[in-house]
């Protein structure tokens, strides 16, 4: 599932590539159809990512809410090849003479020759176009028009998100909400309406990197913890929107960084390494089941420090 930064890259592309212009909607699927035929022909005002939520703003007051769930993914199809890559301020070549770059849980460029605009390939649930660029949307899990009063709704139901919510308040907003509830950290990590963002990648490894038992109550971290934990997810989101991938070691070298960037299985502490010895202390790491979704963790390192006395 496309987690935080995933989202936020998406926005800042689609801020490039579409604020201010008007474009063309359809949905090939159909099942879009007449929401795309009200924003079709009107300018994109605003993108904005707020956790894994997407939201474009179109004139007249219209919203598109886009939650791409486990299965969803966005295809940028440029004429020219040239896009503007989401976290740089940097125009790079991704293939010419145009490119087809998929952006979802991961990110692929696709070279290739069909005269432009090139025809929706699968279930399109969403098209937007101008002269000169195509994005298609595929398999969300919510792609809904919305009023503004509908967004605040959204938003008020949706936990911080340091990208989106800076300063001081999402914090305390962040720690109030994990001092409510007696729920696993493990599992609270991954509720969208404590913190907003975090996937199963990024909760296995902030729970490392802090060494804190996923099975820990929320309620009983105390306030100095709960504090680094808030600014590493923001350390952690921002470094995913500038790189494009969850690189969450801190443990390497000009080298090491280099190859994590190429090969995914080296970005990772504990995620996806059930059996694996741990980086830190050797002890094979641990798969376990948690309200359906894997958790990974090393059982020597992540020990109950956490707990207040």
């Amino acid at each position: 599932m496309p987690e935080g930064h995933t989202v936020h890259r998406i926005a800042q592309l689609f801020t490039e590539l579409f604020a201010g212009q008007v474009l063309v909607a359809s949905s090939p699927q159909g099942r879009f159809s007449e929401g795309a035929a009200l924003i079709s022909a009107t300018t994109l005002l605003t993108s904005q990512a707020i956790g894994k939520q997407l939201f474009l703003g179109f004139e007249a007051d219209r919203c598109v809410r886009v939650h791409l769930g486990i299965y969803g993914a966005w295809d940028v199809i440029s004429r020219s090849g040239e896009l503007t890559r989401a976290g740089s301020p940097d125009t790079v070549s991704l293939g010419a003479p145009r490119v087809r770059r998929r952006i979802g849980e991961t990110e692929t460029s696709i070279s290739s020759d069909v005269a432009f605009p090139p025809p929706p390939v699968g279930q399109v649930r969403l098209r937007l176009e101008t002269s000169d660029t195509v994005a298609d949307l595929r398999g969300p899990t919510a792609c809904e028009l919305i009023t503004p009063e509908g967004r605040e709704v959204i938003e008020a139901r949706l936990g911080p998100d340091p990208m989106h919510d800076r300063g001081k308040k999402s914090g305390a907003i962040f720690a109030q909400r994990l001092a409510r509830t007696s729920r696993p950290i493990g599992l609270v990590l991954m509720d969208q309406g404590v913190v907003s963002g975090i996937g199963n990648v990024y909760r296995a490894e902030i729970l490392f990197r802090h060494r804190l038992d996923p099975y820990l109550s929320a309620n009983s971290l105390d306030a100095e913890l709960v504090h680094r934990l808030w600014k590493d997810w923001g350390v952690l989101l921002a470094r995913g929107v500038q790189t494009g991938v969850m690189m969450t070691r801190d443990d390497l070298d000009a080298k090491g960084k280099a190859l994590a960037l190429e090969e995914r299985g080296e970005r990772y502490f504990v995620y996806g390494r059930q059996g694996q010895p741990c980086r830190v202390c050797r002890t094979p790491i641990v798969m376990a089941m948690m309200a359906t979704r894997k958790l990974y963790f090393c059982p020597q390192c992540q020990t109950s420090i956490g707990r207040s006395s």
